[in-house]
């Protein structure tokens, strides 16, 4: 019964539930920037590049063939396109999302005043005597 007790605190706690609507909003977020990625920004380079669709950017290894009872057997290649795709999906999710932490913590940051100088250190006359007696055995 104790151990049903210790995750029930453990799912409830604000960090757990905090970590979950992480993870859902990063899922959405993750489709809105493979979207904008394969929707918006890879046509114009696709185009430039000659009217390439980096989906279809691949090194064929083995063609498609069929085997001896007629099914088909899928070609085996190697998928640059979409790894191209892969990477600018992570830089731009990897760039957001700096700049999302950054903004938080500029938010966050306290303006912290300047430490007062220390207060000069408390002089009996004697030792105001002897600093002066330092002083002038310094001069000679």
């Amino acid at each position: 019964m104790s151990m049903l007790k210790e995750f029930k605190e453990f799912a409830v706690k604000g960090n757990v539930i905090d970590l979950a609507v992480a993870v859902i909003i990063g899922g959405a977020f993750g489709k809105i920037v493979s979207s904008f990625v394969n929707d918006i920004v890879m046509p114009p380079i696709g185009m430039l590049i000659g009217g390439v669709d980096f989906k279809d950017l691949n090194i064929i290894l083995k063609d498609a063939t069929t085997d001896a009872a007629g099914e088909a057997v899928a070609a085996v290649t190697i998928n640059y396109g979409m790894f191209i795709q892969n990477v600018i999906d992570f830089a731009i999710i990897a760039f957001v999302i700096f700049l999302a932490i950054k903004g938080i913590n500029n938010m966050t940051k306290k303006k912290e005043a300047p430490a007062p100088p220390p207060p000069p250190p408390a002089h009996t006359t004697s030792e105001k005597l002897l600093e002066e007696i330092r002083d002038l055995l310094k001069k000679q």
